[in-house]
């Protein structure tokens, strides 16, 4: 009973199976007849197959309907339970069909084993039901073969090195494939599986294969005869049997799977031997599953021998493309043989697939042109030129040009290259531009002449502020090659009322205004004197085997290629090229830039060199020879290239017009001849262009033009007020406007205002003051050195310690050197006092500096006393009184040299002598100096200057004070 149930289970399942998979192919299950015995064992082997280990089953089935395991005298399990895989299934059915039809066993081919599994990746963020790809290996370069490195050796610049041609069509080959549907002239053999679908009245399906003796059994019908017989024959045969035999039924007869066929390669394979294949299969096929050609086999002579005779089959044809039709068939028992290479040659350069090539079979020479044709033909449609490097008859290399017509014999390499590679029939449009172009001089194809209007049509190519009185064209002569500077009127041709045809190789190159005005900058000027800075040793930061230095006129670093042990610091390259060029010039020919030179432009900056000049270093000095100088009360002094006949109008538009307080009745004009023979004669005129006819005054590179101011009384910089004035502040200043009319425009002083002690301080003074100090700390150190050797004057009263009076001779003279000179001078400042006295009002000059304090109730007692201080004014009180008040003189005071400082800046003897009188009153705000006696190494002259360099010094002091006091 429990085998019953069994055989019952598993006749159910494969009852329910073969209907769903007959759903799934479109018809209904047949109705067979139990009685025959094969179609018992079909439906047998078909049950087995499901209970294979490894067939697909639904993941949602129910445990009851699983198949139980297979049986393991049927062999469908290894030792240890592993599933067979679907080859030998296979081989399992095949055994059990044929003891169920009593054929005896078949023999089939053995399997190559699979190829090793590639491990699977999981996609990074994938689902767990989502299958993962697999992990592709990257291949690895095969080494290069005899031939290829034969060639290598040749064409050493041929980068990466060639490779012989259609070898890599193997290397991914997958044998067994076949796909798409069977042509009617497919030749059916033994096991070709043949499905027949009968429709009418009777609607059956039946599954056939073609067993061993060539017929294929139909129920209820006699044998057909299949083997030998193509498909449509066959179709036809049983469509016309069915139709006669069964009235009103239809026969559809299509072939399922088909057998497999042993094709044996040999030769310069990598896997030769027996090849089991689907019966399909082409002379590739066979050749992929035996891993492809090695590289030392022909593609072009492989032989396919057999029953029916031997062919010789060329590759190419299949994966080059060349003429023919080979033909890649293969039959039951055809062997394939891959005979040794035949002759190469070698294509490199400029084709669309450089590579090695094979000569046809049989073949010693082959033309150009067709090995041409393999390499994908060159890559320019014309000028080409093709280099033979063959072997002469003593294996010397030989080196020729040959046409496309010419022959190639074996080993011969032929490189492709242009006839010429040059640029020809185009431009470059560079400068100031929004991108610098590429462009055709002809414009076009079949086009004529191209013109600068063509150029520029388009205005929106040149960025804003161009210099459009000049532009340049850097022409080739075409018979020299000599490249010279053509310039234009950039302005008439962008309004279209001037052209310039264009030629080939020309280079138009636009200005901007800051290359223009960079043509006054100070690193001009020092070229034009032949002055060229030299280069210094930059900083560098080595790191790595590189070094980065500072970024040059563009701002982006350069990186210079160091060693170990170079020192972080490089020497810099010249920073423009183009002031080298022209200092040479400057140098070789001194007045060539005379106009230039003239200019008389400040030495103020250090501006980078523009990008323009850096391309072109030759365009600096063309530009200056075609230059004019425009200075004075214009808004843009310099140098401006122009063309011959240019308006003044137009230059001046370009340096920004002229000044309202231009003097246009005395414009000078000068001009060199154009003549230059002998003397160089500088004509000098004066114009009158009051009514502003610029226009009519022509112009000429080399000219110059000065544009003066007019005369006005005002001053060139101001007057400052400070302190007891009713209105301080900065004022400007008219030419001979004098102190007192300053006051006045102030509103006067304030009556706390002491204008006897007024600090009135000019810039001229102070350097010559600053002067003084200087030249006073040389005489004190002269005098030093004469102490020290010895030749001191007579009489001299030194002693004690000569070496530390030389040391505070030296330090006295460093402090001279450092101090800083205030520039003042005594004026009278009071309002009362020069309206009755005019002779003391003094001019004013730009920069003058007036502070009125308020009035002090002090005077300062300094120098050898015993208590240097500030002491109470009292009137009337003499020097000698604020000296007592201070305590005294110390014991090394030289009474007989005190002075007084006034607050006015004067300074006056103190009178403290024995023969003098205690001098005159002290006004409120002086300073009493008591010096100390310099007897240790003082000679006559050094303390004569001495003293005077203590009262400039104390007198400065003085100034100081009081303007710093204002200040805050």
């Amino acid at each position: 009973m429990g085998d019953r149930a069994a055989s019952g289970c598993g006749a159910a399942a494969a009852r329910a199976a073969r209907g769903s998979r007959e759903r799934a192919l479109g018809r209904a299950p047949a109705r067979r007849r139990d009685g025959h015995p094969w179609r018992r064992a079909l439906r047998l082997a078909a049950a087995l197959l499901l209970l294979l280990p490894g067939t697909a089953w639904p993941q949602n089935s129910s445990p009851i309907l699983l198949p139980p395991p297979l049986p393991s005298a049927l062999g469908g399990t290894l030792p240890g339970g592993a599933a067979l895989p679907g080859q030998g299934q296979g081989d399992v059915l095949q055994r059990i069909l044929d003891a169920a039809s009593g054929r005896a066993p078949t023999v089939l081919a053995p399997t190559p084993p699979p190829p090793p599994a590639i491990p699977a990746l999981p996609l990074p963020g994938a689902a767990p039901w989502q299958a993962p790809l697999p992990a592709l290996a990257s291949p690895a370069v095969e080494p290069l073969s005899n031939t290829e490195a034969f060639f290598a050796a040749r064409l050493p610049e041929q980068q990466p090195p060639l490779r012989q041609f259609g070898y890599d069509s193997f290397r991914a080959a997958l044998p067994g494939l076949s796909a798409g549907a069977l042509p009617d002239s497919y030749v059916l053999g033994r096991d070709d599986e043949v499905i027949v679908a009968l429709r009418g009245r009777a609607r059956q399906s039946y599954t056939l294969r073609v067993g061993r003796d060539g017929n294929l059994l139909l129920p209820d019908l006699p044998p057909f005869a299949a083997a030998g017989r193509t498909l449509r024959d066959l179709r036809a045969d049983i469509e016309n049997r069915v139709a006669r035999e069964l009235g009103g039924s239809e026969a559809f007869v299509s072939v399922g799977q088909t057998r497999q066929i042993g094709i044996f390669v040999a030769g310069e394979v990598n896997r030769p031997g027996l090849q089991a294949l689907p019966a399909l299969s082409s002379v590739l096929d066979a050749l992929g599953a035996a891993g492809g050609i090695r590289r030392t086999g022909s593609l072009r002579a492989v032989r396919v021998e057999g029953a029916n005779g031997a062919r010789t089959v060329d590759l190419y044809a299949a994966i080059a493309g060349t003429p023919g039709t080979p033909d890649l068939s293969l039959r039951e028992g055809e062997r394939v043989v891959v005979p040794a290479l035949g002759g190469v040659v070698a294509v490199a350069g400029d084709v669309t697939r450089p590579g090695i090539f094979e000569l046809p079979p049989g073949v010693a020479a082959a033309p150009l042109n067709s090995v041409l044709r393999l390499a994908g033909d060159p890559l320019r449609p014309s000028g080409n030129r093709f280099l033979l490097q063959g072997t002469d008859a003593g294996g010397r290399r030989a080196f020729a040009e040959i046409a496309p017509g010419a022959p190639l014999r074996r080993g011969d390499a032929v490189l492709v290259q242009p006839g010429a590679d040059v640029a020809a029939n185009s431009l470059r449009l560079a400068g100031h531009v929004a991108t610098p172009v590429l462009r055709s001089a002809g414009g076009g194809r079949g086009r004529g002449g191209f013109g600068l209007r063509a150029l520029l049509a388009d205005p929106r190519v040149i960025r804003p502020d161009p210099y459009i009185r000049l532009g340049v064209v850097w022409r080739v002569e075409e018979a020299t090659r000599v490249r010279r500077f053509v310039a234009f009127d950039l302005g008439r041709v962008l309004l279209a009322q001037a052209d310039l045809p264009l030629r080939e190789a020309d280079e138009v190159l636009i200005l901007s205004q800051a290359d223009v005005l960079w043509l006054a900058s100070p690193p001009v000027q020092r070229a034009l004197r032949g002055e060229v800075a030299p280069a210094v040793a930059l900083p560098v930061t080595v790191s790595a085997g590189s070094a980065q230095r500072p970024g040059g006129p563009a701002g982006a670093a350069s990186t210079l290629g160091v060693t170990a042990g170079v020192p972080a610091a490089v020497p810099a390259a010249i920073d423009c090229p183009a002031l080298q060029s022209l200092a040479v010039a400057a140098r070789g020919s001194p007045l060539r830039y005379a106009h230039a030179r003239g200019a008389g432009f400040p030495d103020l900056g250090d501006p980078p060199c523009p990008q323009v000049f850096l391309d072109y270093p030759t365009l600096l000095p063309f530009l200056l020879d075609q230059s004019v100088l425009l200075s004075g009360e214009v808004g843009l002094p310099g140098l401006y290239p122009i063309l011959d006949d240019t308006g003044l109008d137009q230059v001046l538009a370009a340096a920004g017009n002229a000044g309202e307080t231009a003097d246009l009745s005395a414009v000078e004009f000068a001009r060199e001849p154009l003549e230059q023979a002998g003397a160089i004669p500088l004509t000098r005129l004066t114009l009158d262009l009051r009514s502003r006819n610029f226009a009519a005054v022509r112009l000429s590179p080399r000219d110059a033009i000065r544009i003066p101011r007019g005369f006005g009384d005002r001053d060139i910089g101001p007057v400052t007020l400070m302190g007891e004035f009713l209105r301080p502040g900065t004022y400007d200043i008219r030419r001979g406007e004098k102190l007192s009319e300053l006051i006045a425009r102030a509103g006067g002083l304030t009556p706390q205002a002491y204008p006897y002690g007024a600090v009135f301080t000019r810039e001229s003074v102070r350097q010559r003051q600053q002067d003084g100090f200087a030249r006073t700390a040389r005489e004190l150190e002269t005098s030093l050195i004469q102490v020290a050797s010895g030749q001191a004057v007579a009489g001299s009263r030194a002693s004690g310690d000569l070496g530390g009076a030389i040391a505070a001779g030296r330090e006295l003279a460093s402090a001279l050197r450092d101090a800083r000179a205030a520039g003042r001078m005594a004026v009278e400042a009071n309002p009362v006092v020069l309206a009755a006295r005019p002779e003391l009002d003094v001019l004013l000059e730009p920069g003058d500096l007036v502070a009125v304090p308020k009035r002090p109730n002090e005077v300062t007692v300094v120098g050898a006393v015993l208590n240097p201080g500030s002491l109470q004014f009292a009137t009337g009180q003499r020097a000698a009184d604020y000296v007592r008040a201070a305590g005294g003189p110390q014991r090394f005071a030289d009474g007989g040299r005190a002075f007084v400082v006034l607050p006015n800046g004067q300074s006056v003897p103190a009178g403290l002598g024995a023969w003098q009188a205690g001098g005159p009153p002290v006004p409120p705000g002086s300073l009493v100096v008591v010096p100390q006696d310099p007897s240790p190494y003082e000679t006559w002259g050094f303390i004569r200057d001495l003293t005077q360099v203590l009262g400039q010094v104390s007198v400065s002091a003085a100034a100081l004070s009081v303007i710093s006091r204002q200040a805050r």
